[in-house]
């Protein structure tokens, strides 16, 4: 879609909640893409890149950050463009070059992302030439320690990936890994303040309009997780499953919990946060908040997306 507002040659893929939003940026001189999307939705990925190339080559490909809803359509998409520059955020570039697939989170979170190259990596505090525009080159950490995000200064267009939906933010992976990342957060909503962006191309979600609510509905949501961290943890976990129904469609139960006993990331936080609690009666638990949330259903021995 090209949204209204936005600059031209700026268009953004909306993908829902299982792959990250695309943004692809065309020129008179290169074509690029930010974000490529889930594993299982590449084919999709590059399809609809295809058509709005036009018959032109794709030049680049930028991932904000490296979770697999971002960048799983990686590979797929350098296997189509072979002259295709991927860069990357520089904090795990060292994992993507020998594939450490346990350091990139894809095997702790139980989820999929086929192994792709780099080409270069992003710098905080530089431009980028994407598609006929310059952008600010931003690091955002909170959501992840090494996600970027991209100012557009004349539309003032801000490509915010999780740092800021219309609605909120991504889970604080870090904090749920022992680490203080809630600060990082809160320093990251203070940097989009100070930007002032009038258009945000979210992570998911669709473009919005940035309005004073949209902030203070982050800070509010944000203020309530350093209160009380395991909320925050509870609502990771409820992400976890959903993210898992979302890509199966559907799982025998027995098969969904034996995924949660087995995903090394979920167990961390049962065990941090809810340490008491049994792994089947957590599930349990979770599911049926997903069901109340009209996202999963239960249809006699079998858990599947809404």
């Amino acid at each position: 879609m090209t949204a209204p507002g936005l600059p031209e040659g700026v268009r953004v893929f909306e993908r829902g909640w299982l792959s990250s939003n695309n943004i692809f940026l065309s020129g008179p001189n290169s074509c690029a893409l930010i974000d490529s999307g889930y594993s299982t939705h590449s084919e999709q990925t590059v399809g609809l890149v295809e058509a709005s190339l036009e018959g032109r080559p794709l030049n680049f490909l930028i991932n904000t950050h490296l979770h697999s809803d971002h960048c799983g359509g990686n590979a797929a998409l350098q296997a189509r463009y072979p002259g295709l520059r991927t860069l990357i955020p520089p904090g795990h570039a060292s994992c993507v070059s020998s594939w450490d697939a346990v350091a990139l989170t894809y095997i702790p979170t139980g989820q999929t992302c086929p192994q792709f190259s780099f080409d270069g990596v992003l710098s905080a505090g530089t431009t980028i030439e994407l598609g006929e525009l310059e952008w600010q080159v931003h690091a955002a950490p909170g959501h992840d320690p090494h996600s970027f995000v991209f100012f557009e200064p004349v539309s003032k267009t801000l490509i915010s990936a999780d740092a800021l939906w219309e609605n909120g933010f991504g889970v604080v992976f870090p904090e749920l890994e022992g680490e203080t990342a809630f600060a990082d957060v809160d320093a990251t909503l203070d940097l989009i303040d100070r930007l002032a962006p009038q258009w945000v191309i979210p992570g998911h979600g669709p473009v919005f309009r940035f309005r004073g609510e949209v902030m203070t509905r982050s800070r509010q949501r944000l203020a309530a997780f350093v209160q009380h961290p395991a909320k925050h943890a509870h609502h990771a976990a409820k992400v976890l499953l959903k993210f898992k129904l979302l890509e199966q469609q559907q799982m025998a139960w027995t098969d969904f919990v034996r995924w949660a006993e087995q995903t090394s990331y979920f167990q961390l936080i049962r065990t941090t946060y809810f340490p008491t609690v049994p792994i089947d009666a957590w599930v349990n638990q979770l599911t049926d908040e997903l069901v109340r949330s009209a996202v999963a259903l239960r249809q006699g021995t079998t858990v599947c997306n809404a």
